[in-house]
């Protein structure tokens, strides 16, 4: 399936926010190790994690996909990606997203 650059803007921001509500809820909770969470914060936090993961796993493959169509480098592809998502979009705040690099969600989504 062949993506628009569009696509991948839209995918890099849900993945963003995702991100942003995991981080969020490890402030508010305490980290996992050290503080005994109920099991309604476990399950809002491993939902959230789960989200975050499948968001930035779709996305990887995503960007692959059009960086193969493109016949461009999938880096290159990435920062371009990354970069339109920070920039605000219509209806967005000013950051326009969580601000995290290229496939940066990816890569911490396996933590």
């Amino acid at each position: 399936m062949s993506h628009t650059f569009e696509e991948l803007v839209a995918l890099q921001r849900a993945a963003d926010e995702a991100h942003t509500r995991v981080e969020q809820l490890r402030r508010t909770y305490g980290p996992p190790a050290q503080e005994r969470w109920t099991g309604l914060q476990s399950e809002t936090y491993e939902t959230a994690w789960r989200a975050w993961r499948d968001l930035a796993r779709d996305l990887q493959a995503a960007l692959g996909e059009y960086a193969s169509a493109e016949r461009r480098p999938r880096t290159e592809v990435e920062e371009e990606v990354a970069r339109a998502a920070r920039s605000a979009g219509p209806g967005e705040g000013a950051d326009g997203g969580a601000g995290t690099e290229g496939g940066a969600a990816a890569d911490r989504a396996g933590d």
